[in-house]
């Protein structure tokens, strides 16, 4: 048997090539685009994270903001109070100087008024003891002698001058105690009571 082809039924040339005993390439995956519902979805989750996130942004910037305004309002109570500590001082130092002036002026017009001063620093002392002495400014012993002579006859008290002293006051000496009634003393004791260290001046 002739292995001959005859040329008429050859219909076109063909080169034969030896094949590839590779194994072959596996196939590039096909890219799956997501369908309407997944968008949907992916788009959702996004705007979700996106919310959190700001959502946790803005309570952490409100937290801080919020402290900041504790510590402005802490400051400005503390502020407050050392205001009102200053402006209570201050009444306190005009009230004590305008009661000096008018205890000035009052003695001054009424100087029999220190009769009420030694009637009170003489009540202090129940038991004056021996010889009880009471001590005041020349012009105001002038008006207690003449004023109150019943009163230091019976308690046996004895006058002593002393122009040092101020007048309008009194200073009380026993064997027991002394009371200081002067101007000075009884203005130290007021001004302490009102927690305050503003000094009498003559």
């Amino acid at each position: 048997m002739s292995s001959v082809i005859p040329k008429e039924r050859l219909s076109a040339y063909q080169r034969w090539e030896l094949g590839s005993f590779d194994p072959a390439p596996p196939e590039a995956p096909v890219a799956r685009l997501p369908t309407a519902e997944e968008l949907e979805r992916l788009h959702q989750s996004a705007r979700d994270e996106g919310y959190a996130a700001g959502y946790a942004e803005g309570l952490a910037q409100a937290r801080e903001d919020a402290e900041r305004l504790r510590a402005i309002g802490g400051a400005w109570s503390e502020a407050l109070a050392r205001l009102e500590e200053e402006v209570s001082q201050a009444l306190v130092r005009l009230a004590l100087a305008i009661a000096a002036h008018v205890l000035r002026a009052a003695l001054a017009v009424r100087p029999e008024l220190v009769t009420a001063v030694v009637k009170e620093a003489m009540a202090t002392v129940p038991h004056p003891g021996v010889h009880p002495r009471l001590v005041l400014h020349p012009e105001d012993a002038l008006l207690v002698r003449r004023l109150l002579a019943h009163e230091l006859e019976q308690g046996g008290w004895k006058l002593v001058e002393d122009p040092a002293l101020e007048r309008g006051g009194c200073r009380v000496e026993s064997s027991a105690t002394t009371v200081d009634a002067t101007l000075a003393g009884r203005w130290e004791r007021i001004a302490a009571a009102l927690q305050d260290e503003q000094a009498w001046t003559p």
